[in-house]
């Protein structure tokens, strides 16, 4: 394994660390511009409801308003990606559907116009409001051309072997059913969007807290009826996404687009914590049925799941959410026969998207509390039925696809003897069993998870990316990406990818805000590709400028290029360090004796897959990440309350391009999992939000966070730059299960739904 990096590998500073805790750096919301309006969604206010009429009249009159837009004011097709409408023209099918949108000269003045729009609804009661109503014989259709509620493009299949034949040769089977609820990004920034119309041509410009600004861009083009080439998306600063600022932005500025073009002027639009949540997607909920067999011994020898997927009212990521989640169903484990059927379901709700995990917390937390209750039905415990079965090298997935030693690493059985190890699991095991036959309401447990994760987009779509480096006359080097910066780290992890090619100082490195005129359109930000699409593309695009300016500095110093190194700001023979030249001096050479242009494009591109989405079978990805997780519990067994003590967990990432960067989205993760498993939840009724913002929606706080231990294992995978393979979202996935087993451990009380709230506790049964 190659250590001797200077750059990479290390805990360098976040390049924009400055920036953000001076305050320096601007948010959208900060952002304004000359003669700008704002912008006011009418939402609707019911969930199901044919519009009657729209009166704008008393709005329009309003001293101050500007513009009242409503469907027909849309110059081509009212319809965006997933089935969402800019504004709902005939039907609205959610409570967050936008009916209208008011532009005036002050917020106030549109807050108070939207007040006046008077829509006209009768309400349709033929509504379903549940993946369990959405699926009942003859249930009413959320649209109209899709059967069943059966969102289109997302029943997903895996088959491997013969399950009959495998539960045939079980000594045991088990059946079980598993929930898990919507749940909420919590990203501190709400969206905020503004869009002005180009001043150079016709066109508009469009700025915003906007994860994809590509989609963007396509899905507002398609909507203004221009050439993409006409809309222009510049990334501001986001305050975190999560996967959570997608459709919600799309949608504002989309809305934002057509008043700017109408009116000539910006148009600025913010969302309030209310509407965020309201308007924004949700972790889907997952409607889990497991059957598995295994062998006295603990072999597992079948497993047939179905697992429906609750869309919402409009199909948002299902499709791409479903394919993942079918490869991944079965869990980490060398299971010979498999059969998966992944649906995405319709519903009269707020809509299900991309949150941190995609499909994976959801789907760990059913197959992982599934296999520990294998364990305790065949007497033998969570980590021996882990050990037996888990993923080694040289297994066969239930895709096919073949964990070859030496190229797909496979280090499950090290990583959870390692975890067991620094948590004295088996000893604990045994005491707090011990200690909780006693009176003591409090009790305590320890339980395990495991986890993998496909990396890169896989069978979703081509990983490719796009970057560009230019190097300027003075030494100083800028770096631009396709794919956005949300908080995670991308912009340092990059930099340090092409300070160690070009082997100059962090320092001389600027990474400019994502700009879809200035880098081609890669893909989105999305499935922990960040570092390994876009940072493959900077060392592709880094290594072309490094082999230009060698060719010219061999001739400065009398050899081969090949004899050159570049290390510390200087380029010198790897044979006598002391002929060398500096950096900036071969820069000045190369751009003003030679005429040399010092900016390169990267792009990444590794190829489709081979694989098939009729049976799930192929290489789905090219390599895998994985994670091993103990979580240590207290449970108060009269009151139901869950205190998770400490979590311990190893991931396998490749490289840590910075470790520190490594550790933080962990231990961030790790909470957000926590979180989702025992306090996090959206209450709605009958299709309406109940919970609107953070006083009635609890996220963990500096005061829930328990001690968290992290172990990171590296390896030399070739797929992403310098072995990386991602790291932003396996974190997330492991603490659900690990607490749910560790409080069945400690009580005896199988919870089977999310969240463990005080009452699923106390009953021990889902609710």
């Amino acid at each position: 394994m190659k250590t001797d990096f200077r750059c990479v590998n290390k805990r360098e500073a976040r390049i924009d660390a400055a920036e953000k805790v001076t305050g320096k750096v601007k948010f959208a919301a900060d952002l304004n511009f000359g003669s700008q309006m704002y912008a006011q969604t009418v939402y609707s206010r019911f969930p199901h409801a044919k519009i009657m009429n729209i009166d704008t009249g008393a709005a329009e009159a309003m001293q101050g308003v500007v513009m009242v837009m409503t469907a027909k004011d849309i110059p081509g097709p009212n319809l965006l990606f997933g089935r969402f409408p800019v504004l709902a023209e005939e039907e609205v099918k959610y409570i967050g559907d936008g009916v209208a949108v008011v532009a005036a000269e002050s917020m106030d003045i549109a807050k108070e116009a939207a007040d006046l729009v008077k829509v006209t609804y009768r309400e349709i009661k033929e509504s379903v409001f549940s993946l369990e109503d959405a699926l009942k014989e003859g249930a009413p259709l959320v649209h109209e051309d899709e059967k069943g509620n059966i969102i289109e493009n997302t029943h997903y299949r895996m088959r491997a072997g013969d399950v009959e034949k495998g539960f045939a040769e079980a000594d045991v089977v088990l059946e079980r059913r598993y929930w898990t609820h919507f749940v909420d990004q919590a990203y501190i920034e709400p969206e905020a969007v503004i869009a002005l119309p180009d001043s150079y041509r016709v066109g508009v410009e469009i700025h915003g807290s906007i994860q994809n600004p590509y989609s963007i861009q396509q899905n507002v083009a398609d909507i203004l009826g221009m050439k993409i080439n006409r809309v222009k998306v510049i990334q501001s600063t986001i305050g975190g996404s999560f996967g959570g600022k997608d459709e919600s932005v799309m949608l504002m500025a989309a809305r934002t687009a057509v008043m700017a073009m109408k009116t000539g002027r910006p148009v600025k639009m913010v969302l309030t914590r209310e509407e965020s949540f309201l308007e924004s997607c949700k972790r889907h909920p997952h409607l889990m049925h497991y059957k598995i067999g295994a062998k006295k011994d603990g072999t597992i020898t079948a497993v047939e799941d179905r697992i429906d997927v609750q869309g919402g009212a409009y199909n948002n990521k299902a499709m791409f959410l479903n394919w993942r989640g079918s490869v991944h169903a079965a869990g980490t484990y060398y299971i010979p026969n498999v059969k998966t059927d992944v649906y995405g379901v319709y519903t009269h709700t707020i809509y299900g998207g991309a949150y941190r995990g995609f499909s994976a917390p959801q789907i760990v937390f059913g197959n992982e509390s599934l296999i520990d209750e294998l364990a305790y039905e065949l007497g033998i415990t969570p980590k021996e039925i882990r050990l037996k079965n888990c993923l080694k090298p040289g297994d066969e997935l239930a895709t096919g696809q073949i964990l070859e030693p030496g190229k797909i690493p496979a280090p499950l059985t090290e990583m959870i003897e390692d975890v067991c190890l620094r948590v004295d699991f088996d000893g604990k095991w045994i005491r707090y069993q011990e200690e909780n036959r006693s009176d003591n309401h409090i009790k305590r447990g320890i339980g395990l998870s495991c986890t993998f994760r496909g990396t890169g987009l896989g069978g979703e779509g081509i990983d490719t990316a796009g970057a560009t480096v230019t190097i300027i006359k003075d030494g100083s080097v800028i770096i631009q990406s396709g794919l956005t910066e949300m908080g995670q780290g991308m912009r340092t992890a990059h930099a340090q990818v092409v300070a160690e090619v070009l082997g100059i100082s962090l320092g001389r490195i600027t990474f400019l805000n994502t700009d879809t005129t200035a880098v081609m359109d890669g893909g989105p930000t999305v499935a922990s590709r960040g570092l390994l699409a876009g940072g493959n593309a900077m060392l592709i695009a880094a290594d072309k400028l490094k082999k230009r300016i060698h060719s010219e500095a061999a001739q400065a110093l009398g050899c081969k290029p090949e004899n050159l190194e570049s290390r510390n700001d200087l380029i010198f023979k790897k044979d006598d360090e002391s002929v060398s030249i500096t950096f900036e001096e071969m820069v000045r050479k190369c751009i003003f004796q030679q005429g040399l242009s010092l900016s390169a494009q990267g792009w990444h591109n590794p190829g489709p897959e081979k694989l098939s989405h009729e049976t799930g079978r192929g290489n789905c990805y090219p390599s895998y990440i994985y994670g091993v997780c103990a979580a240590e519990v207290t449970v108060d067994t009269e009151t139901g309350k869950v205190d998770v003590e400490r979590i311990t967990a190893a991931y396998e990432v490749g490289r840590a391009i910075n470790p520190q960067i490594v550790e933080s989205q962990m231990y961030g993760g790790m909470l957000q999992g926590m979180g989702f498993c025992i306090m996090e939840e959206l209450k709605e009724e009958e299709g309406y939000l109940k919970t609107l913002n953070y006083d009635n929606y609890l996220i963990p706080g500096i005061g829930d966070m328990p001690e968290i231990e992290v172990i990171l294992y590296e390896s030399d995978d070739n797929v992403g730059p310098f072995g990386a393979k991602g790291v932003g979202e396996i974190s997330v996935e492991l603490p659900a299960p690990a607490i749910a087993n560790a409080v069945f451990h400690g009580t005896g009380r199988r919870v089977r739904d999310l969240p463990l709230n005080l009452e699923r506790v106390l009953l021990g049964k889902a609710l």
